[in-house]
């Protein structure tokens, strides 16, 4: 077994994604309100910031962070319209708004149009100046495995906004460089554009980060483990998934049918070839493990079983009934990958259907996997894994996450009374809708588990409304914000004293 742990390993964080932050300009990003978010997290104690992913959203897959075009590149509806101008790249008067924009909820459609205006701004100036920073060009040549091919797809998506990339011309959908080049010479102006973007994006979000660093904040990312379809990464390398001769799907991903549903899910991304990953040394995914560790200081497996074994359903089939278990490469990929990263900060995520086989990998390699207490009262109080008696050091608890509700919705329209019973009976004193949120960020703060990740919406005491997503629907979700005034001076001191009491500072 691989010893992952670090010296002073114990310690709080907070999960909130960056659309959930306060803004002016209809989601979330990264300028001020990002900056004071980490001021909170600095006076609370927190040492760690866990977000979803920031790849790509699109409006037709409802905004989901887990669907996007690119594995690598970045959501430029993150960037920030004040450090824009902050940047020069465009004025204070550009910048200003003439609209509404919904205080506690994202509307897309609307910050799209809105930022789309702003970004053909900022563009036109990058556009006219004769020297171009050395940082762009810096940007471009460090980039250049996934940037050339993200910027070409962008570009030819709004070209064909309807068309699936195996749909395009034959020549474009096979990448026959001369054709390839023809296009990009044709383009060169929207591939710019579409480069400059992603310039944008990471640049402001490396100053983010390095504020965070000098608090003392650590930035917690996540990785799907899957990619969409219809992305510049499958387009780009189709031969690392189980593709047909016209570049469909053979096979799909999912999760066998189970107690939830009887059907199981059918998620409809393509699964890896992991033979020809093996014979290219896992090239992608060692070029996509160093981007994300640029990016964050530790980071999240979505599905990490998905790497052990993955349900593979027959693309023509339209449920997850009559798929099967596809043995992946997680040990020799595993070994290639920690040999390249020694100090891989991984966490994996475990929930669902984990066998044997899985539970042997992580130990194998030492990485933390998660506990949920909100479902950690619906069996048996003795045994139940998700009960802080029954796990040790090398783990991260949760009080709930963002596939979840939120613990005042949970504790008040899910919790049968069998599982409020059993609540009470473990921390030994009434629980009221008002207290129950705080009750299980005490029982996750003062657990074993090195590492303790709440939902801001628990230290707010916020219900369902506040929740980020609901699974198997598609309108609604990701959609949720904070308002700053309810960062309380009395929320700051109780996370910060419950956060001191149970050693989780550095």
């Amino acid at each position: 077994m691989i010893n992952r742990r670090e010296k002073n390993s114990r310690a709080g964080g907070i999960l909130l994604h960056m659309s959930s932050l306060p803004s002016e300009f209809g989601i979330g990003d990264l300028g001020p309100c990002a900056y004071r978010f980490v001021d909170f997290l600095h006076n609370t104690r927190q040492r760690y910031w866990q977000i979803l992913p920031l790849n790509p959203t699109e409006l037709f897959f409802g905004n989901c962070p887990y669907s996007s075009s690119s594995a690598f590149a970045a959501n430029t509806l993150l960037i920030s319209p004040d450090l824009l101008a902050k940047e020069g790249w465009l004025t204070k008067k550009d910048i200003q708004v003439d609209q509404a924009f919904p205080q506690e909820r994202v509307d897309y459609a609307q910050v799209f149009e809105y930022k789309h205006l702003l970004f053909e701004l900022a563009y036109k100036k990058f556009e006219k100046i004769q020297h171009k920073p050395a940082s762009y060009f810096e940007f471009c040549e460090e980039n250049e495995y996934w940037l050339d091919d993200f910027a070409s797809f962008v570009v030819l998506k709004e070209a064909s906004p309807r068309h699936v990339w195996n749909k395009w011309p034959r020549e474009i959908r096979d990448r026959e460089p001369e054709a390839l080049r023809a296009f990009q010479q044709r383009h060169e102006k929207e591939i710019e554009k579409a480069k400059f973007l992603q310039y944008v994006f990471f640049q402001q979000w490396a100053q983010l980060r390095d504020y965070a660093r000098q608090n003392g904040v650590q930035i917690l990312g996540d990785i799907p483990i899957y990619v969409s379809f219809d992305s510049a990464d499958v387009w780009a390398h189709h031969g690392i998934f189980k593709l047909d001769h016209h570049r469909d799907p053979v096979y799909v991903a999912g999760v066998p049918p189970d107690y939830f549903s009887e059907t199981g899910q059918r998620w409809g991304n393509p699964v890896y070839n992991w033979e020809h990953l093996k014979h290219t040394g896992y090239a992608w995914w060692m070029e996509r493990v160093k981007h994300n560790l640029k990016l964050f200081d530790r980071v999240r497996i979505d599905h990490f079983r998905g790497l052990v074994a993955c349900w593979e359903i027959p693309a023509s089939e339209p449920t997850a009934v009559k798929g099967h278990w596809a043995q992946g490469q997680s040990r020799d990929f595993l070994t290639t990958l920690t040999s390249q990263f020694p100090d891989l900060p991984i966490i994996a995520e475990d929930l669902g259907i984990i066998t044997p086989d899985v539970v042997e990998t992580m130990t194998h390699f030492g990485f933390p996997g998660m506990k949920v207490l909100v479902f950690a009262f619906n069996g048996d109080m003795n045994t139940h894994p998700y009960l802080p008696h029954n796990y040790g050091n090398n783990c991260v608890v949760y009080t709930g996450t963002h596939d979840n509700n939120t613990v005042r919705g949970w504790f008040e329209k899910e919790a049968t009374p069998a599982e409020k019973d059993n609540f009470v009976r473990y921390i030994g004193r009434p629980v009221s809708l008002e207290s129950a949120p705080w009750e299980l960020i005490q029982v996750a703060l003062e657990s074993t588990a090195d590492l303790a990740i709440i939902p801001l919406q628990d230290v707010l005491g916020l219900g369902s409304d506040a929740r980020m997503n609901v699974p198997g629907t598609i309108t609604g979700n990701w959609q949720w914000r904070y308002r700053p005034e309810l960062l309380t001076p009395k929320i700051i001191d109780k996370l910060s004293k419950l956060t001191t009491k149970s050693r989780r500072v550095g």
